[in-house]
């Protein structure tokens, strides 16, 4: 809605002290822009975020205002996702989320220090307390619709958040733990990260020359994935001896280089929770070969056929009691062999993470 703001989070463009030209919609162009767009099968939906203000409180009665007339006078019933901002009312998060999709807080930076030291108006329990109260909210609301077919939904899609990094020395480990407990306890749907672009020079951050850890990034949203959709826990990819993955090989195949004793894991007798543990076995491809095994006992040359990468997967599996024929390796050079298969997966050295408002040619 604006690049204003009343905050000085030194990784920010639009922080109050950087010298940039400011800018606003009013909540009537903002609903014009987007019926606009949306009317053109330009856009699917959209997502409401915002500098500060003047306050939270007057920032988000802006966006309210904008999305009623979204959804009250165009009567636009696509996705919205909104930014529910940190220190807002408890009245006026009620109001954003009953007329949006989905709502995020995000967290930003993933400790306590880092946030003090470089976004020094926020503070953890501000943070928190929109978090708590959705997810509060969104469980009152199961239990309203339950009941009342026609009861107002409230974030019927959840809330988000998001992690920088790179701004800050925080390890893997540490954000990975953070993640698991905003899952257990808000119930989010998504964690996104981001990986530091820097766009502002401060003693404190990564210089200008400094890239951005997109591969960092990459593996952060494979361990993510395997928490949500594949019952890892973050204490069984990383700990305090080992704090950051390598970023040569996937999180899944750091875990089983280091838990070589589990395999290998014969896929004709193997329940749904320890195939998801082999490398190059996805959760369709899980499915898939206890589906098939019922019709008869699956050898080597199934599996590529039920979606199963073999390239990762044969080192970690037998079929029939059988590995694949003429695969020969030892612990030390499985890891090789597992970073050779990763190398065309990777993002190249020259990709560049754009910003929106990039001109890309």
């Amino acid at each position: 809605m604006t690049n204003c703001c009343i905050y000085d989070c030194k990784y920010c463009v639009n922080r109050r002290s950087n010298d940039t030209r400011r800018t606003m919609f009013t909540p009537e162009e903002l609903a014009d822009l987007t019926i606009s767009f949306y009317r053109r099968n330009y856009i699917e939906g959209l997502f409401l975020s915002s500098g500060v203000f003047r306050s939270p409180d007057y920032t988000t009665e802006l966006m309210i205002r904008a999305l009623r007339i979204l959804r009250e006078q165009y009567r636009f019933n696509g996705y919205i996702h909104a930014k529910a901002i940190p220190g807002t009312s408890p009245e006026l998060v009620e109001q954003l989320g009953l007329l949006s999709d989905r709502l995020s807080v995000n967290i930003e930076l993933p400790s306590e220090a880092g946030l003090s030291a470089l976004a020094p108006d926020k503070t953890k329990s501000a943070i928190l307390a929109p978090m708590r109260q959705i997810q509060a909210r969104n469980h009152q609301n199961r239990e309203e619709l339950a009941k009342y077919r026609h009861a107002p939904k409230f974030a019927p899609a959840g809330q988000s958040t998001q992690l920088i990094v790179g701004a800050t020395p925080d390890s893997d480990f540490h954000i990975l733990r953070l993640t698991q407990s905003l899952y257990d306890r808000y119930r989010l749907k998504r964690v996104f990260y981001s990986a530091y672009v820097p766009v502002v020079e401060h003693a404190l951050l990564p210089s200008k020359d400094v890239k951005p850890p997109l591969l960092r990034e990459h593996r952060l949203y494979q361990a993510d994935w395997l928490l949500r959709f594949y019952h890892f826990r973050a204490e069984e990819l990383l700990d305090a001896n080992r704090q950051n993955f390598d970023p040569r090989v996937d999180p899944k195949c750091s875990w089983a280089l280091t838990h070589l004793d589990f395999f290998p894991v014969e896929v004709n007798s193997a329940d749904y929770e320890t195939l998801l543990r082999i490398p190059g076995v996805g959760v369709t491809s899980a499915k898939r070969i206890l589906t098939a095994r019922r019709a008869g006992r699956l050898q080597i040359d199934d599996l590529k056929k039920l979606g199963v990468v073999m390239k990762r997967a044969q080192y970690f599996l037998t079929a029939s009691g059988k590995m694949a024929e003429g695969l020969r390796f030892t612990p030390d050079t499985l890891l090789q062999n597992l970073i050779a298969a990763e190398q065309p997966l990777l993002p190249q050295p020259e990709t560049q993470q754009l910003s929106l408002f990039d001109n890309a040619g």
